[in-house]
């Protein structure tokens, strides 16, 4: 065990600690973490910052952080790190600032114990399972792992470093709290949001459908966009995650609305293997579009018509006597499209350039009016 001062606080039910550890234990006891799909270490594109003083050394310092689908922070910023070290050592040859005056927020599944002062019922001594990952860092990754950075290169840092300690939490609670401080003042990617709230935020199951199709899109070697949709607000896709997931989840609220619980169950049950079959024909109608360079059929706008008029295609699969959810059924039913509107309708400098002028919003509705007119 670890054992250090502690303030017992309480706040509407709900009891925390606060304290402070010395550089050395908080960085051995701390496990950092992002969430990703992929497992083990992440992989960080970012180039370091140029200049010798400021340099991290990136390989060691990402075999220190994991990757996991039951973690909730965002993906380590290379350019912040690199500032931190940069601030961490002015702080320390300066010694006029401190390096870290905030306290960092950090939560366990483990349950600590709170030995109080005889004379003071809140103030005492917090005892801490001595395990290498036993805490979590809800805010303040960034200000540990510059900490833990300059540790490495055989810096010493004697400071103490100011936390708050929450081991109460269960796992909703925790992701509510990372988003309550994140989504603001550090403006949370709208993908990230989505990724926390599909899973563990909110009890919602479109929410939690419309995250699990996009991801199987993604991540399905058999998908047109397989790798093309940006998660987690990054990497090399074209189109976020967010407002594929928004149209996804008011398609959902709409055949629940309409077509009653039957037809919602049904949805449910065959989402995924419906949306990889329409990508699948979408790509075999517009096979230069889907595969050129110059076509925009594959951003944001664009797919997000095609997921408007998702009723109106399984609608007229089924006038056609066909499953709505098989491939051929759905090729069949969109072929109109290729024959009428064609590859140019997605030409970047042609058509789609001159849709545009009337704004993002116009665009989507534009096409999706399309879309239905040609299917008819």
């Amino acid at each position: 065990m670890i054992t250090v001062h502690a303030h017992r606080v309480k706040q509407f039910g709900v009891e925390f600690y606060q304290a402070s550890f010395s550089a050395k234990d908080i960085d051995r006891l701390v496990k950092f973490e992002v969430l990703g799909y992929t497992g083990g270490a992440p992989k960080v594109t970012t180039k370091p910052a140029r200049g010798n003083r400021g340099r991290v050394n990136w390989e060691v310092l990402e075999k220190r952080i994991s990757e996991s689908e039951i973690a909730y922070q965002r993906p380590v910023i290379r350019r912040k790190i690199d500032e931190l070290v940069a601030y961490y050592r002015e702080c320390k040859e300066a010694a006029t600032l401190p390096a870290i005056p905030g306290a960092v927020i950090i939560t366990s599944e483990k349950r600590f114990t709170f030995t109080p002062l005889a004379s003071h019922h809140d103030l005492g001594l917090l005892q801490i399972p001595e395990e290498q990952g036993v805490l979590r860092v809800l805010d303040g990754q960034h200000r540990l792992l510059a900490l833990h950075a300059l540790s490495q290169s055989g810096e010493t840092f004697g400071i103490e470093v100011p936390a708050v300690l929450f081991d109460t939490l269960d796992a909703r609670q925790i992701v509510e709290l990372f988003v309550t401080i994140n989504a603001k003042h550090t403006r949370l990617n709208p993908s990230h949001i989505i990724s926390l709230a599909g899973r563990k935020l909110y009890p919602d199951p479109n929410q939690a459908l419309a995250h699990d199709v996009i991801r199987s899109l993604n991540e399905d070697e058999t998908s047109p966009l397989h790798g093309e949709i940006k998660m987690l607000g990054t990497g090399r896709g074209r189109v976020s995650q967010a407002p594929l997931a928004e149209e996804i989840v008011e398609l959902l609220e709409t055949v629940e609305k309409v077509g009653g619980a039957a037809r919602i169950q049904e949805l449910r049950q065959g989402a995924k293997r419906f949306f990889l079959n329409y990508v699948k024909a979408l790509a075999g109608v517009f096979p230069n579009a889907w595969a050129g360079r110059k076509y925009s059929i594959k951003t944001g706008a664009a797919l997000r018509a095609f997921i408007r008029v998702a009723p109106d295609i399984m609608a007229r699969a089924r006038e056609l006597r066909r499953d709505p959810f098989e491939l051929h059924a759905i090729r069949e039913t969109i072929k109109p499209w290729g024959e009428r509107l064609r590859d140019r309708r997605f030409e970047t400098e042609g058509e789609w350039k001159q849709k545009l002028a009337g704004g993002t919003r116009g665009t989507v509705e534009v096409l999706t009016r399309e879309l239905r007119d040609t299917l008819r």
